[in-house]
C-alpha cells in the first residue's frame, strides 16, 4: 500500500508573537527570525499513516509531500525519522501567490508524478492560514472520494474503513481506494523518534522538483483575492485596584453586595 501524506511548512507557532510582523503594503504576514516547522495537523495526517504502517511493515510505503517557497530540509527530516520512508519537497517562487484551490491543483500534479497511491492523508487545516480547505480540494481535482474529521483509518485491498469524528460521538465510513481523508488532532501526536531513526532519516530518499517539473493544465490562477491584510486596533480598558471600604463601597454600588 502507497500512502502520500501532504505536509505543510508553517512559521513555528511556538514563536515569540512580536516576531510576526504585518506587510500591510505586500498583504503578507513576515515572521521574523521564526524557524519553520510542520503544520501540527499534518503531524497528525503522519501519525495516522505510521500507525497503518505499524499494522503492516513490509508493505506500506509513507512518502510526505511538502510545497512552499522554500521548504527546509531539516524540517522534512522530522517526518523521515518518525518513520515515512520518502520525502518530495516542491518549491518555487509562484507557490507564494497560491490560494488553497491553486495549491491543490499544484498537489494533484506532484501526486500524479509520485505515481501509484492507495490513500492519500491531509492534515484537517493548517497552522498558519486555518482555511482547513486543501485536502478537499485536492480530492476534487483527483477525482477521488474524500473522508474528514478521520480518527483511525483502518484499509484493506480494496477499501478503508474510517471513523470520522462526530459532535458526541463518531461514525465509520467505508470508502473504496483510493481515496484521501482529512485527519484531525484525534488521531493522535506524531511519535518522538529515537536517536537511530534521526540518523536513518538522512538517508532516506528525497526528491526536490520545481514547479515546473509538474504537468500542470495551464497555469495556477487564484480564486480567492486577498483585499486587505492589517493588524487589528488594541483595545484599552479601564482597570481599577480598590481594597477595603472602598471597594465594599464600589460592591454596594453595583448591587453585588
Amino acid at each position: 500500500m502507497n500512502i502520500i501524506v501532504c505536509m505543510k511548512q508553517v512559521p513555528d507557532p511556538e514563536g515569540p508573537r512580536d516576531s510576526f510582523c504585518i506587510n500591510v503594503e505586500d498583504m503578507k504576514v513576515e515572521p521574523k527570525g521564526i524557524p519553520p516547522a510542520l503544520s501540527l495537523f499534518d503531524e497528525n495526517a503522519l501519525e495516522a499513516a505510521l500507525r497503518i504502517k505499524d499494522a503492516d511493515k513490509e508493505n506500506v510505503k509513507i512518502t510526505v509531500l511538502c510545497m512552499g517557497k522554500k521548504v527546509s530540509s531539516a524540517v522534512l527530516l522530522k517526518a523521515l525519522a518518525a518513520g515515512a520512508d520518502a520525502a518530495v519537497m516542491v518549491q518555487g517562487a509562484e507557490y507564494g501567490v497560491q490560494d488553497s484551490f491553486s495549491t491543490a491543483r499544484a498537489l494533484a500534479a506532484a501526486v500524479a508524478k509520485i505515481g501509484d497511491y492507495d490513500l492519500i492523508l491531509c492534515g484537517r487545516q493548517a497552522s498558519d492560514s486555518n482555511a482547513g480547505q486543501t485536502g478537499i480540494l485536492l480530492a476534487y481535482v483527483l477525482g477521488i472520494p474524500a473522508v474528514s474529521l478521520a480518527q483511525k483509518i483502518v484499509p484493506d485491498s480494496a477499501h478503508a474503513l474510517i471513523e470520522r469524528v462526530l459532535q458526541g460521538g463518531y461514525e465509520t465510513v467505508k470508502a473504496p481506494l483510493p481515496c484521501l481523508a482529512v485527519v484531525g488532532n484525534e488521531a493522535g501526536e506524531l511519535r518522538y523518534p529515537a536517536m537511530k531513526e534521526r540518523r536513518l532519516a538522512k538517508k532516506k530518499p528525497t526528491s526536490e522538483w520545481a514547479m515546473d517539473d509538474l504537468a500542470l493544465d495551464g497555469a495556477l490562477s487564484q480564486k480567492v483575492t486577498l483585499k486587505r491584510l492589517f493588524a487589528p486596533t488594541a483595545r484599552t480598558r479601564a482597570c481599577k485596584f480598590v481594597a477595603g471600604d472602598a471597594l465594599a463601597q464600589v460592591l454596594r454600588e453595583d448591587q453585588v453586595i
